[in-house]
């Protein structure tokens, strides 16, 4: 696209996305790589929670989190999902939709390895999601399992990664009399290499 410019401008939607990442990194308060991320249970009916976006890979997005969580459960079910990534400070977003996959190797191993041991002990500790009698109950609940697991706690089997592979990534950006800048990226299939990129109405 010739107009395709500046904070829009690069042939790499994985690389122009770090990039405003890393923008954000510069001016957000708070949590720059938050994302809402919206999933839909056996009924079809969506799901959005906000969760922390770990790491933009050349191919993909991963964020952590329970398997056994209702976000997890419905990734698992439908093998899809989608976020949007969202810069107040900025006046940017980033929507992507794509498959959904489970990250269980060395890279959801190194990455529960690098977080506090409270957070370590709490994953082991929670069954996100279901329901909670009392908040001293998970405190004991963690009590319990500091004393089971010490100070260095293994990756539970119910906890790792979840990658989402697009198939459509959108660029974003505030404009004057809300004329925002949108740019659509999208693929036939996650293993496509070459993308289409289509500028949209605001």
């Amino acid at each position: 696209m010739s107009d395709r410019t500046g904070i829009f401008a690069g042939d790499d939607p994985f690389a122009l996305a770090r990039k405003w990442l890393e923008d954000a990194g510069e001016t957000e308060p708070n949590d720059p790589n938050a994302i809402a991320l919206a999933t839909v249970d056996s009924e079809g009916l969506p799901n959005t929670r906000m969760v922390l976006l770990k790491e933009i890979e050349d191919h993909g997005f991963i964020f952590f989190t329970n398997w056994d969580s209702a976000k997890g459960k419905e990734v698992e079910r439908s093998g899809k999902a989608a976020f949007v990534w969202h810069a107040k400070s900025l006046r940017r977003q980033i929507r992507v939709r794509g498959i959904a996959e489970r990250e269980d190797g060395p890279k959801a191993d190194a990455y529960f390895a690098s977080r506090s041991l409270k957070s370590r002990l709490g994953a082991w500790a929670s069954r996100q999601s279901q329901p909670l009698s009392s908040r001293a109950t998970l405190i004991s609940e963690v009590a319990v399992v500091t004393a089971k697991k010490g100070r260095t706690p293994d990756r539970p089997p119910h906890w790792g990664g979840i990658r989402i592979l697009p198939l459509e990534i959108e660029f974003w950006a505030d404009g004057a009399f809300r004329l925002h800048d949108r740019f659509r990226w999208t693929r036939s299939s996650v293993t496509e290499p070459d993308w289409q990129i289509q500028r949209l109405y605001p």
